[in-house]
């Protein structure tokens, strides 16, 4: 029995199908090597900001550098970390569980991404008066 129908072979889609884990596995791969990248640079900059006093925070995230290493750090992990459960959500929980279990961490991931970019914004527009 051929389980490659002549369209999936065409669209190299394989026996799996749209959703295969070739994908999810280069995407997981990528996100991984941006974050191997942007650890580093984030530590960095989270090194820099330690010990300084609320107006010192502001004032050095309110300059472009440790402002985009941050939401990029954010972004990118928090991503990974969507797709990370989503992998482990579909290898373990079946039917109901997994529909509920992929909304909930999709949710949660979103709504981490919002609140934190949220949050950075607000300290890199915030005008600091000395």
């Amino acid at each position: 029995m051929r389980y490659l129908t002549p369209r999936k072979a065409a669209k190299a889609l394989g026996a799996a199908g749209p959703s295969n884990s070739t994908d999810a596995h280069w995407s997981m791969t990528v996100s991984a090597v941006g974050m191997a990248i942007l650890t580093p640079a984030f530590l960095l900059v989270l090194g820099h900001a330690i010990g300084l006093s609320r107006a010192g925070v502001l004032a050095y995230f309110s300059r472009p550098y440790p402002a985009i290493v941050t939401a990029l750090f954010l972004t990118v992990g928090l991503i990974h970390y969507i797709r990370g459960t989503r992998i482990m959500i579909d290898d373990y929980l079946d039917h109901t569980e997994r529909k509920v279990a992929i909304i909930v961490s999709e949710l949660f991931g979103w709504a981490a991404i919002a609140a934190a970019l949220y949050a950075l914004a607000r300290m890199v527009l915030t005008v600091v008066i000395v």
